[in-house]
């Protein structure tokens, strides 16, 4: 976060992404059970018959059969002509590119689509083994799922008559969220046993949003950037809308309906500290601006507000990290450090937001233990987000502070835990859910959750 002040542009700040799909930064995530995949690769064009390319073979499969059914359903009934051509290759050694390349060094670490030879391609060596790795093969899905997103948009981009297309001017950011929508979409599918081959659980759709937030653009990267594919929140948001709402809900994306939070740095100073400020500044600071939006909340629904103390270094009252404490304390312990340190300064802001929002919960005489209470204060601290920076406030958001709440989110229960230690959201899915529903429905929504 950074404390509201004027700032001058004293710089204009290059970001350089690659050129693919796949453009990884820093971030390690846990790794959900494998899928159970396995198919003869021989369509394939030079595989090498390995369980990498086994699993994307039945991937690149499923989706085939997945899209043979939706297709129509957005595109005015007409028939799904899959890709022409599937390229497995290998970066660690020279031999034939892929179509749209000149070497296989342009296909490291990557996988892509290439509408001009209407062919998807990926790295067998220093991609496909890496996401297994680093986070199961349900991040093989959902990265060679975002690609063939990209070749329905195609399709869609050629069926003039469907309404589903986003045209041939719509900015990258637009069809990269798209794309991630159509992935979630597929996901859904993966989960709910609708596909033949592939099958994942809980832990492996959480594996599969942790991969997209890994791959999200580097913090800082404008949205209006012509190789943008989103920040953490807006790729997890497209996914989860996917997820949620099918293949026909992520076709009718426009920038009329859909929003970006992904935002360049207003300054060079900014940039230089990530927009982070230290931990001791921030208790010290946010305390006085969580109090104007806690404390309006409470007295529009009836209550007293009594603005908790903060305590550092002091015992969290089995919540994890911070705590709501009895005499409506909120204490900090140790751990925040590591937390503020690891992740950034609004990993630590979405904690407290999330205990100033429980401490608004008995303001208003609701409960602040049992499942509901814990998905109500993370709520909260998702509606306290959005309302930062507006009139009053003392803090902006800086261009990396969502992502830092996401990936707190993604790692850890202690925003959605209630005063006696219950937490219902047991998946980073759901906590990342029910925080975006504040974000995006305000403080009324997540009062409606109970």
């Amino acid at each position: 976060m950074r404390i509201r002040v004027v700032l001058a542009v004293v710089a204009v700040l290059a970001v350089l992404l690659t050129a693919g799909c796949a453009s990884a930064v820093d971030g390690r995530a846990f790794a959900g059970p494998q899928v159970s995949a396995g198919l003869d690769p021989q369509f394939v064009r030079d595989n090498d018959g390995s369980d990498d390319d086994r699993l994307a073979a039945a991937v690149l499969r499923d989706l085939e059969g997945w899209w043979g059914e939706q297709f129509p359903r957005v595109a005015d009934g007409q028939r799904f002509e899959p890709p022409k051509g599937y390229f497995s290759v290998d970066s660690s050694r020279p031999g034939p590119p892929p179509p749209c390349t000149e070497s296989t060094d342009e296909v490291e670490g990557n996988a892509f689509y290439c509408p001009r030879a209407d062919v998807i391609a990926y790295d067998r060596a220093a991609l496909i083994p890496v996401l297994r790795e680093e986070f199961g093969d349900s991040a093989v899905v959902v990265v060679l799922a975002h690609e063939f997103g990209h070749a329905v948009q195609q399709r869609l981009e050629d069926t003039v008559a469907t309404s589903a297309s986003l045209g041939s001017g719509a900015p990258t950011i637009l069809s990269e969220g798209q794309a991630d929508c159509y992935a979630g979409s597929f996901l859904r599918a993966v989960h709910d046993g609708d596909t033949s081959d592939l099958r994942t659980g809980d832990a492996g759709i959480d594996a599969a949003m942790s991969a997209l937030i890994t791959f999200r653009d580097p913090v800082g990267t404008d949205a209006r950037d012509d190789r943008a594919h989103g920040n953490a929140f807006d790729r997890v948001s497209s996914f989860q809308d996917g997820y949620a709402d099918g293949a026909g809900s992520c076709a009718q994306m426009t920038l009329t309906n859909r929003s970006f939070t992904q935002q360049a740095f207003a300054s060079l100073s900014d940039a230089q500290s990530g927009g982070n400020l230290p931990l001791p500044d921030l208790l010290r600071a946010m305390g006085t601006d969580l109090d104007r939006f806690f404390g309006a909340l409470v007295k529009a629904k009836g209550g007293q507000w009594t603005a908790p103390t903060i305590r550092q270094g002091q015992d969290a009252c089995g919540q994890g990290a911070v705590g709501l404490c009895d005499g409506g304390v909120v204490q900090a312990d140790e751990a925040l450090d590591g937390i503020h340190d690891g992740l950034g300064d609004y990993a630590s802001g979405t904690l407290l937001a999330s205990r100033y929002a429980l401490a608004a919960l008995a303001a208003t005489g609701r409960p602040t233990t049992g499942p509901a209470a814990g998905r109500t204060a993370l709520c909260l601290a998702g509606a306290y987000t959005a309302d930062v920076g507006a009139p009053g406030s003392d803090f902006s958001l800086s261009p990396g502070d969502l992502d830092e709440a996401v990936n707190l989110l993604r790692r850890s229960d202690d925003a959605a835990t209630a005063t006696d230690g219950t937490v219902a959201d047991t998946t980073a899915y759901a906590r990342i859910a029910d925080f975006r529903q504040g974000v995006d429905g305000g403080a009324d929504r997540c009062l409606a959750l109970r």
